[in-house]
């Protein structure tokens, strides 16, 4: 166990002074292993781990879904997403704010990440709500707390990076996310009216769209959501009926809506070179900075692996006679003392290794804790003083101060926490969907 520690303290002091956090991991991991055997064993697994990682087929799944996410990004299908939220709810009071909502959560279905949906999706809100007085708290909040939906609603690189850290399934992982992904867009439209209905002037109402604008809205976006629901269906086997018998493994799945968004895009004249180029560069760097952190992660866990870290944790919370659900209350509060000071994926990363076998030997399930955890640590996202989707929204709008930001959060914040507390409280909120 002091060991584990001097390992985890390590590795926070090499990321406070600014080392990459795959650095930190892989560092920290290579040397605590070659202190406990050898500099030779220590590396021969490091670069074993190494070439078992460029070598993995299933890893495929993370590109894909990443590239399939920049096509949707660089091809202007957000406005028109967008587009078809205000029609339908922008006549409400506070009803930009909540198609705004809505809008993050569509794109977050397709895009699989949470700081492209705040970055994308404030270019098109953010004028639309000045043009109608709404304030900057409530307009910069919704916006960023809309977007950690992203981490969430499948697609999530979220959901794929906790199954291949766990070896859970990946298409469980994704139908577990559905409801509590719908329930964050409830709960942020909750908070929305919460806002409006305490100062109406911060959201107030605009001119009602006829069915026909609405419907021509939805012609802009029909295709994609019907991608979107072949790429799902085909995932879990909606079409395995004659003639069709069609079933798409993960990879299988990211692979036809990559091919899918870019063969719309295409249609629709919306990519040029310059943005085919600027997308597949874009996958290329954010997949190697992915692969990098999970390689770190890899090797560190080796090492907390081998000194026995997570049975000794078990022995001492039965020696204690500790209740399993305050086990969980504690990794949660673990993971909401984190997330005020660390970016949320390295979180993940750093800390799934060490918590989930010990979740696992109590009994809980892997499909409900990968949804606990990535429910606490898309609160991270809008927690400050590292919310990093505060901080994408303020490069953005750049006039509206970054506590203001953080203030009109603090609603979003609770209804977060509130749901939270439904999740881990009710696990068949996350897993009613999920065949067993």
């Amino acid at each position: 166990m002091i060991e584990a520690l001097i390992g985890f303290s390590a590795v926070l002091v090499l990321v406070f002074l600014r080392t990459p956090i795959a650095f930190a991991m892989g560092i920290v991991g290579v040397a605590g292993y070659a202190a406990e055997t050898n500099m030779t064993a220590s590396l021969s697994l490091a670069s074993r781990i190494i070439a078992d990682t460029a070598q993995d087929y299933g890893l495929t799944v993370i590109p894909l879904f990443i590239l399939m996410g920049m096509f949707v990004n660089q091809s202007g299908m957000s406005t028109e997403i967008y587009r078809v939220s205000h029609a339908t709810l922008g006549h409400l009071r506070g009803g930009l704010a909540l198609a705004t909502i809505l809008a993050c959560g569509i794109f977050a279905a397709l895009s699989g990440s949470s700081l492209a949906t705040a970055a994308t999706m404030s270019r098109v809100a953010i004028p639309e709500m000045r043009r109608h007085r709404y304030s900057d708290r409530l307009s910069t909040a919704s916006i960023a707390a809309g977007g950690t939906l992203g981490i969430l609603i499948p697609p999530s690189v979220a959901l794929i990076i906790f199954g291949i850290l766990t070896e859970t399934s990946i298409a469980s992982l994704f139908l577990a996310g559905v409801i509590p992904g719908l329930m964050g867009i409830l709960f942020y439209m909750a908070a929305v009216r919460f806002v409006v209905w305490r100062d109406p002037a911060a959201g107030p109402a605009g001119p009602r769209s006829t069915w026909g604008e609405r419907l021509r809205a939805l012609t802009g976006v029909w295709t994609v959501l019907l991608l979107f629901v072949a790429v799902i269906g085909g995932l879990y086997g909606v079409f395995d009926f004659a003639p069709l018998n069609l079933t798409f493994s993960p990879t299988e799945a990211a692979g036809i809506g990559a091919a899918g968004t870019f063969l719309i895009a295409l249609v629709r004249r919306r990519l040029t070179f310059r943005l085919l180029k600027t997308a597949l560069f874009e996958t290329a760097r954010t997949s190697a900075s992915l692969f990098a952190v999970l390689i770190g992660a890899w090797i560190f866990s080796n090492y907390i692996n081998y000194v026995g870290m997570a049975d000794q944790l078990l022995a001492m919370i039965k020696a204690a006679d500790f209740p399993a659900m305050g086990v969980i209350f504690l990794i949660v509060g673990v993971y909401l003392i984190l997330g005020c000071v660390f970016e949320s994926l390295s979180m993940m990363l750093l800390t799934v290794p060490v918590f989930y076998p010990l979740v696992a030997e109590l009994g809980f399930d892997l499909v409900w804790f990968g949804i606990v955890v990535v429910v606490v640590t898309e609160i991270s996202l809008i927690t400050p003083p590292v919310g990093m989707n505060v901080f994408v929204l303020k490069g953005i709008v750049r006039d509206v101060p970054t506590a203001e930001i953080f203030r009109g959060v603090t609603p979003f914040w609770v209804a977060d926490i509130a749901r939270l507390l439904l999740i881990v409280l009710i696990p068949g909120l996350s897993l009613m969907l999920v065949a067993r």
